[in-house]
């Protein structure tokens, strides 16, 4: 008599695939200027097999379409063309911008035809809100994270670009600001990395205290403070490898012991206490403690 087949656990089934893609968050200001050698040749300034937007080429598994996405940013040809000269000096047969001002924009075929296309894209600076509400549930953004889980592209984004690519994500508060309760403002975003906040230009404005007003609000979710010049390479949805300049700067609340954010009126200083915080420099590795999900 044939055994009746035992339906999975839906307590045990957790697994997640792991994303094929890489990602690259920059805080900021990478070095992209351009010099002349004294043989007259230019040449991107920092520009060792180490620096950022090289290694951002060097993940790259072809080199034949990069897409330049600076949708964030108010000034988007002025943005975009510095990538566009530096990609294509570093060996990338073809770069695009992608200038995507409304929503009917990102559902367009033309579009798509470009997503599916590259082997690599760059989200530049700006406003990260733009970001969102532009490109949130529309057919490009579900193309690029299909293709993000399935195959080996890469997805990088600086400044307003990184911090998109986290959920939760911070769009408003001043770099003074974080001290009470509801300075900080946060909504969903691309969500290529779940239960992450990413901050950028860290150090250099100051931002760890709004940080640890978001983790407060969730200590399950992972601080990400990028500084300038200064980025992730993120492989496996989880593994991150500093490279840049200066400091990646991690505030991990999972193990805090106490909170006072949701018992307090608005514009009140908050407390947390027992923060774990991590200070890693160009090199470093750091496994995210990011729990495998009940559902994909």
């Amino acid at each position: 008599m044939p055994t009746k087949k035992k339906s999975a656990d839906p307590l045990t089934n957790t697994h997640c695939p792991q994303p094929k893609g890489t990602l690259i968050a920059i805080g900021g200001h990478e070095e992209k200027e351009r010099t002349q050698q004294d043989d007259g040749k230019s040449q991107t300034d920092e520009m060792a097999n180490d620096a950022i937007l090289r290694r951002f080429v060097d993940e790259l598994r072809k080199k034949d379409l990069v897409v330049v996405i600076p949708t964030a940013s108010s000034e988007p040809e002025e943005a975009a063309q510095d990538y566009v000269n530096v990609f294509t000096d570093l060996g990338v047969k073809r770069v695009e911008v992608l200038n995507i001002k409304t929503r009917n924009e990102a559902e367009s075929m033309e579009c798509i035809g470009l997503i599916k296309e590259a082997d690599g894209f760059m989200f530049t600076g700006g406003d990260q809100l733009r970001l969102t509400a532009l490109l949130g549930g529309t057919a490009m953004l579900m193309c690029l994270k299909q293709r993000y889980a399935n195959e080996r592209i890469v997805i990088a984004g600086t400044s307003a670009g990184a911090t998109a690519m986290s959920t939760p994500m911070v769009y408003q508060g001043r770099d003074d600001a974080g001290i009470r309760k509801g300075e900080i403002h946060i909504t969903t975003g691309l969500q290529f990395m779940h239960d992450v906040a990413i901050d950028t230009h860290f150090v250099a404005r100051g931002r760890i205290v709004r940080m640890a007003q978001i983790i407060s609000t969730n200590p399950g979710c992972l601080g990400l403070g990028l500084e300038e010049d200064t980025g992730v390479v993120v492989t496996e949805g989880r593994e991150l490898e500093v490279i840049g300049s200066g400091i990646v700067v991690i505030v991990d609340g999972t193990h805090s012991t106490y909170t006072n954010i949701h018992e307090i009126a608005p514009e009140t200083p908050f407390t947390i206490r027992d923060l774990r915080v991590h200070l890693l420099s160009c090199g470093e590795r750091y496994t995210l403690p990011i729990q495998e999900q009940l559902y994909l």
